[in-house]
């Protein structure tokens, strides 16, 4: 995350309802680039994609835009994002906890956010250049 965005995550929190109320829609719209790119990315499961979901929090402490997984819908989705990175995860075949296998991961989250990033990025740019102009901010 780049210094500029870290600050406006940190600004968020200090911003007027009115405002917050303004920039969701714009944050949300951002939030869905990725998501989308992340669903796509893991149309291989029949679970997946129907769980991922964007989250936009303004207060203080989680100001921001968020793609997150259901782990109650997609139990599955994190083993196979392996913390976004290539190799492969072991696990028990049908519960059996003599027999274990190797398989390989399938990230979906991290490489849309490298994909999609960019464009998000320029996406909440356009939010909080919008919501601060209506609100007469120059």
């Amino acid at each position: 995350m780049s210094d500029e965005v870290r600050k406006l995550v940190h600004d968020l929190g200090k911003i007027p309802p009115e405002l917050k109320r303004a920039l969701r829609p714009g944050l949300r719209t951002a939030g869905r680039i990725v998501a989308e790119d992340a669903q796509a990315r893991a149309s291989w499961s029949t679970r997946i994609p129907a769980a991922i979901k964007v989250r936009v929090g303004l207060t203080g402490r989680s100001a921001g835009v968020s793609v997150v997984v259901n782990r109650k819908v997609a139990p599955h989705a994190r083993p196979f994002e392996h913390g976004g990175r290539d190799g492969t995860f072991r696990h028990p075949v049908y519960g059996h906890r003599k027999t274990w296998v190797a398989q390989r991961a399938r990230p979906f989250l991290a490489p849309a956010l490298e994909a999609k990033g960019d464009a998000a990025e320029r996406q909440i740019a356009e939010a909080v250049d919008k919501a601060t102009r209506a609100a007469g901010f120059r």
